[in-house]
């Protein structure tokens, strides 16, 4: 085999080619007429290797992280892979079942920057040593023709919005999302700006803004800070109503009613697509102060990312609501044992009190009137008991009739004056309630304090409850 021949051959047509990909693909079809191997080009776009063009291979892999398979390894040290046998190395990523050997090499530009591989893998006999030669020359005359050619070419469109898609399923809190939706939404549309609107508990209110505003981004937000809740609101219902929109960005068009703050706010481009549902959902608005005319493609990439944005802000929402069922009581809605163990091992000796809590009578109540009746008395209690405690006071329901308080105090006098406002907070209701107060001691453990309390309680009650008993110090 004249593999001098081959080298001209498949590099006579790389001066004709116009771009980046356009090399690349006439350098694998060429290549491909002198050899039975399935040919695959790799190329480094935004940190992961993706195929610019392959032939001959059942199946080729569209991108690969950062040094996996033996195209990630080769790509990472920029050193040629040659492999007799690709049954004995682990990295071999297999693309048909009948490969045998396989030589990677990397890609290299004249300044000596790695910027992809060029792999061949062999189904049939074949003598590596020259194919490793050739394959090291081609490589290096199509990275120059490359780096001629400005580069790597960039991600599609397409590209980003999947790669951003993985960011927010990847997001852990709100905060966290929200940045990334705006970013990825600048990214993919080539606009300047993006904000969410998103429908709150009682009224359609400005997302809150991720960590790195843009000037336009902050106009529109003080803009409709100033219209009001009212006016998002006919944005969102807009929207949603009639579905994603954009403008033709002609010059002297008036905006419609409900989109006059954003012209306020300097937008002359504008795509404004739903999310999530109309009750509860929201609006994602991407904008420019160019005048720009956005495709059809654009508005249905920010349609593909809004929902992607709805769909992770709805998971973490779910798995906030599920924390809270984990750690609350569900008849009352206080937190119970869970949360209440972590509290009492952060208690501070001398500041942190525990007021025992215990409803006097309530076996009678469940005995003569029923659990339900027993049931809508600690509901109702505990809203007393909350609504006595002081802000940053919390309380738990630790059993069936059982609640503590931890508060933090600076005397025990102090303790002792907000149980019995618990007490009080009791009778208001018709009910009556023991309470057993106890401080920690210096070196002493939580669980202990919890037990002084629990025995100054039954002092109480043994004294006739309705009341307050310090324990010693």
């Amino acid at each position: 085999m004249d593999h001098q021949r081959i080298i001209r051959d498949v590099t006579a047509d790389l001066p004709a080619a116009t771009t980046a990909l356009d090399a690349c693909q006439r350098f694998v079809t060429a290549l491909a007429g002198h050899t039975p191997a399935a040919i695959s080009l790799l190329l480094q776009v935004q940190g992961r290797l993706r195929c610019v063009a392959a032939t001959g291979a059942w199946q080729i892999f569209s991108t690969v992280p950062p040094k996996t398979g033996i195209v990630g390894r080769v790509y990472a040290t920029g050193e040629t892979a040659v492999v007799p046998d690709v049954a004995a190395d682990p990295d071999h990523l297999p693309i048909r079942p009948d490969v045998t050997a396989e030589i990677c090499v990397p890609v290299v530009d004249p300044a000596g920057r790695t910027v992809g591989a060029l792999d061949l893998q062999w189904s049939a006999p074949v003598d590596l040593a020259p194919w490793r030669a050739t394959a090291e020359r081609l490589a290096s005359r199509l990275g120059a023709r490359i780096l001629a050619l400005g580069g790597p070419p960039p991600e599609s469109r397409s590209e980003k919005l999947l790669r951003h898609a993985a960011a927010l399923s990847a997001a852990t809190t709100d905060c966290d999302l929200i940045t990334t939706a705006v970013c990825a939404a600048r990214d993919v549309s080539a606009l300047s700006a993006a904000v969410l609107l998103l429908d709150g508990p009682e009224e359609s209110r400005l997302c809150r803004a991720p960590r790195t505003p843009g000037e336009l981004e902050g106009r529109i937000r003080a803009e409709l800070t100033e219209a009001g809740p009212a006016a998002v609101d006919r944005i969102v219902e807009r929207v949603h109503r009639y579905g994603a929109g954009y403008t033709l960005g002609e010059a002297g068009q008036p905006p419609t009613e409900e989109y006059v703050p954003l012209s306020r706010a300097g937008v002359r481009t504008l795509v404004a697509v739903p999310l999530g549902p109309p009750a509860g959902g929201g609006v994602l608005l991407v904008a420019d102060e160019r005048l720009l005319r956005p495709d059809p493609t654009t508005v249905s990439l920010m349609e593909l990312l809004a929902g992607q944005a709805w769909n992770s802000l709805d998971r973490l929402r779910t798995l906030d609501r599920l924390r809270e069922q984990a750690s609350s009581d569900p008849l009352t809605g206080l937190r119970h044992t869970g949360p209440f163990g972590k509290r009492i091992a952060a208690a501070t000796p001398g500041r942190t009190a525990l007021l025992a809590i215990d409803v006097d009578g309530f076996k009678t109540v469940n005995d003569t009137y029923g659990h339900q009746a027993g049931d809508r008395l600690l509901i109702g209690l505990a809203r007393a008991l909350e609504s006595a405690l002081r802000h940053g006071d919390e309380l738990y329901r630790i059993g069936g009739d059982e609640f503590v308080a931890v508060i933090e105090v600076n005397r025990p006098e102090e303790a002792v004056r907000i149980a019995e406002r618990l007490t009080e907070a009791a009778r208001q209701t018709g009910r009556t309630i023991s309470v057993g107060v106890a401080l920690p001691r210096p070196g002493e453990s939580a669980e202990l304090t919890l037990r002084r309390a629990d025995q100054a309680l039954y002092m109480v009650k043994r004294q006739g409850r309705d009341g307050v008993r310090l324990a010693p110090a």
